[in-house]
C-alpha cells in the first residue's frame, strides 16, 4: 500500500512545483506537510538559495546576446529546470499566462526577462502592488500601446485589458469605465530610447511618467468620482468583489482543478463555488496578499482531497520542465536548455510569446491530436535513457527487490513516478504487453542488469504514453 503522506506530498509538489524525485518526496514527507508548505511559500525565510545566473551566463552565452529572440524563453526554462524555489517559479508561470506579453510584438527579450523577474520577485506579495508594477512595466506598456495613450488622444487598450483579462473579468464594468480607467493612465509611458545599433543591441527601456500628458480631469470609475491617476484606479479595482472572485478562480484553476476557459467565466459557475468563495474571502481578508491566499489553498481540505489529484492537464511548460527535473539531466550544467524551451512551443506554449493578450487556453485544449503525439514522444524519449540520474535512481530502487510480477512492476513504477494513478482499463492495457506468468528479475550479471534496466524504461515509457499521465 503506498504511503499516504508521500502520495499527498507528490500531489503538493506537482501543483506547487514541477513534480519531485522520490528521494525529495521522502525528505519532504519526513519534514512534514505544513512545514513544506511554509518553505515553498517563503524560501527566503528558510535559506533556500536563488538560481545561480552567473553559471548560466557562463555556459549559455547566447542569453547575453542582445539580438537573440530566444533569450527570454531560454532564461525562463533555465529557472524552471534548476530552481530550488519551485512555487516561486510556478507563480511566475501563472502570472506570465495571465499578464500574457509576447516577443512577437515587443521584440525585446531583455524586457520580457525583466517582466518575468517582476513576477518572480513580487508574484506572492500584494496583488495591488503587482498590478502597479505591471502597469509600469515597459514591455507591458509597449505590448498594450499605453505609450500611445495621451490626454488628447486616449488609447483604451491597456485600460480594457486591465479590467477584462487582468483583474475583474467580463461583465463587471462598462465601456465608460474602460475609457475613464484609460484616461487615468495617460502619461504612463516609456522613456525615449535609441534604436538598435549596428550590432542589433537594444537600449534598456525605462518607465516614464509625463505629468504634462496626464489627463488630470475628474473621472467617474466604478461609481467613484475624483481626479484619479493609474494607482487610484488600481486601488478601486482591488476592492471590487469581482476582482477577488476573478483572482480566486484563477488560483483554483491553476492549483486545484481545471476550470472552463476564462471568457466563459461570466456565463458559467465555478466547478467548486464554495472553494472559490473561500479563496476569495481569504484574499480579501489578507489585504489582497497572494502568499496568504496560497497558504489557505494548500492547507485546505478541497486541495488535499484525492478527488483533486490528477484533475489538471499538464501545461507544456509543466510537461517539459517536470520531465527534465525527473530525469535529472540538468542537475549539472550542460547545453540543450534552448531545445527544451523551444519544445514548449512545439507542444503549444511558446514561452514569452503567447498567441495573444488573452494568453493560452488551458486544460483539455492543451491536448489536440498533434500536441498529444508531441507530448508523448517527448516524454517517452526522455524516460528511455537509463543513464540519466533520475532514471538510474528509479532502476536502482527497483533493483533492491530481486524479482517482480508485471503487476508489481507497474505499481512500483507508478509509485516512483510520483504515485501516478491509472484507470483499471489502462493498467490492463499495459499488462497485456507481458505474459501472465512472466517474472521480471534483476539478475546478477551485467547483461541481466542491463536487460532489467531496459524493461524498467519500457515500463516508464508505457506509463508516460497513457492518458492519465497527461494530468497532474
Amino acid at each position: 500500500m503506498p504511503r499516504k503522506d508521500i502520495a499527498l506530498m507528490a500531489h503538493l509538489m506537482r501543483r506547487a512545483g514541477f513534480g519531485a524525485s522520490y528521494e525529495e518526496l521522502e525528505a519532504r514527507a519526513a519534514k512534514g506537510y505544513e512545514a513544506t508548505v511554509e518553505e515553498l511559500l517563503d524560501p527566503d525565510a528558510h535559506g533556500i538559495p536563488e538560481v545561480d545566473m552567473h553559471m548560466f551566463r557562463r555556459y549559455h552565452p547566447v542569453a547575453e546576446a542582445e539580438a537573440s529572440t530566444e533569450k527570454s524563453s531560454l532564461t525562463f526554462m533555465y529557472y524552471l529546470l534548476t530552481t530550488q524555489r519551485p512555487l516561486e517559479e510556478k507563480m511566475t508561470l501563472l502570472w506570465h499566462m495571465i499578464f500574457a506579453t509576447g516577443n512577437s510584438k515587443v521584440e525585446n527579450s531583455r524586457e520580457l526577462t525583466g517582466q518575468l523577474d517582476t513576477f518572480r520577485n513580487h508574484g506572492m506579495g500584494s496583488f495591488r502592488d503587482l498590478l502597479v508594477k505591471v502597469s509600469k512595466d515597459p514591455a507591458m506598456i509597449f505590448w498594450l500601446d499605453n505609450n500611445e495613450n495621451h490626454k488628447t488622444a486616449v488609447n483604451e487598450n491597456w485600460g480594457r485589458e486591465l479590467l477584462e483579462l487582468f483583474s475583474m473579468g467580463q461583465g463587471n464594468y462598462t465601456e465608460d469605465d474602460v475609457r475613464e480607467a484609460s484616461r487615468a493612465f495617460t502619461g504612463w509611458t516609456i522613456k525615449p530610447k535609441l534604436p538598435k545599433d549596428p550590432f542589433l543591441c537594444l537600449d534598456t527601456w525605462e518607465f516614464l511618467y509625463l505629468p504634462q500628458d496626464h489627463d488630470n480631469g475628474e473621472k467617474t470609475f466604478l461609481g467613484h468620482t475624483g481626479r484619479f491617476n493609474g494607482e487610484d484606479i488600481i486601488e478601486i479595482i482591488v476592492q471590487q468583489p469581482a476582482t477577488a472572485r476573478f483572482v480566486a478562480r484563477h488560483l483554483y484553476n491553476f492549483f486545484v482543478a481545471d476550470e472552463i476557459q476564462v471568457p466563459s467565466w461570466k456565463d458559467e459557475d465555478p466547478r467548486d463555488p464554495e472553494a472559490v468563495d473561500a479563496i476569495a474571502e481569504t484574499f480579501v481578508n489578507s489585504g489582497y496578499d497572494i502568499r496568504a491566499t496560497l497558504r489557505f489553498i494548500f492547507n485546505s481540505d478541497f486541495f488535499k482531497d484525492e478527488s483533486a489529484w490528477f484533475a489538471r492537464v499538464k501545461s507544456p511548460a509543466e510537461i517539459v520542465a517536470g520531465t527534465a527535473r525527473l530525469t535529472g539531466e540538468y542537475q549539472a550544467m550542460r547545453p540543450g536548455i534552448l531545445g527544451l524551451a523551444l519544445e514548449c512551443g512545439y507542444q503549444g506554449q511558446a514561452l514569452t510569446d503567447p498567441p495573444s493578450v488573452e494568453g493560452w487556453h488551458f486544460g483539455q485544449e492543451w491536448i489536440d491530436t498533434g500536441a498529444l503525439i508531441r507530448r508523448v514522444n517527448f516524454m517517452a524519449d526522455s524516460l528511455s535513457d537509463a543513464t540519466t540520474p533520475g532514471i538510474e535512481d528509479i532502476i536502482t530502487r527497483l533493483a533492491r527487490k530481486h524479482s517482480f510480477t508485471p503487476n508489481e512492476l507497474v505499481d512500483a513504477c507508478l509509485e516512483l513516478l510520483g504515485h501516478v494513478q491509472l484507470g483499471e482499463n489502462t493498467k490492463d492495457e499495459i499488462l497485456s504487453h507481458f505474459s501472465d506468468d512472466q517474472v521480471i528479475t534483476r539478475g546478477s550479471t551485467e547483461g541481466e542488469r542491463k536487460a532489467f534496466g531496459r524493461r524498467v524504461t519500457e515500463m516508464l515509457q508505457l506509463i508516460a504514453a497513457t492518458r492519465e499521465y497527461q494530468f497532474c
